[in-house]
């Protein structure tokens, strides 16, 4: 993740806030290209050669703002899941990660408007996204061997094929769901959906 320059790092707490504050308004109202950073130096009370001083342009300021959510998100996984890995199985574990990102999409509104927006930037979002892409693969990667050890799963399956399956699922799982601007969906309906689907394959059994 590309990072701010060490003179916004030393700011006093409550500015630096104010910045990533308006930042989040601005990012989650308008597409990047669109957002402006006049409008984020007004917001937040400081000059614009300022944001030069703190940032190297509005890509730095976007992925960083990306960052902070990402670090959110595992906020949510940490709470709700890190302390029963050892006591679910896998099936369960994966509902919970997936449900998991549900409740911060809801709870976290404006930073789901930036992830949306992300999502209809396809260069943008493999730029930004890519810097995340292997933490997630590698935690996907990790249950899976987990569970093929627990003997849960087809010994036949590849593992980095079916992290990056799953993590591809955790990223569009909002999406799957997201329409007209709001979660239209019962959230618990459809992650079981899901995973019935995941669990038990498309194939029609015998």
């Amino acid at each position: 993740m590309e990072m701010p320059k060490e003179t916004f790092f030393n700011l006093p707490e409550e500015k630096r806030q104010r910045v990533i504050d308006a930042a989040i308004d601005e990012f989650s109202q308008r597409s990047f290209h669109d957002a402006r950073i006049t409008a984020i130096v007004d917001a937040a009370g400081i000059a614009k050669g300022s944001f030069y001083q703190y940032f190297e342009d509005k890509k730095d300021l976007f992925k960083y703002i990306i960052g902070l959510a990402a670090e959110k998100k595992i906020e949510y996984v940490n709470r709700d899941i890190m302390g029963r890995i050892q006591d679910c199985t896998f099936f369960q574990l994966l509902r919970e990660l997936y449900l998991s990102g549900i409740r911060f999409a809801k709870e976290n509104p404006r930073l789901l408007a930036i992830g949306m927006q992300l999502l209809n930037n396809p260069e943008l979002y493999y730029e930004v996204i890519g810097e995340h892409r292997d933490t997630t693969n590698e935690f996907y990667e990790k249950l899976l061997e987990k569970a093929m050890a627990d003997q849960e799963l087809d010994p036949k399956i590849d593992t980095k094929v079916a992290s990056r399956l799953l993590a591809g699922l955790s990223y569009s799982m909002v999406d799957l769901i997201y329409e007209d601007g709001k979660l239209d969906f019962d959230d618990m309906v459809f992650v079981d959906k899901l995973l019935y689907i995941v669990e038990n394959g498309m194939k029609r059994k015998p």
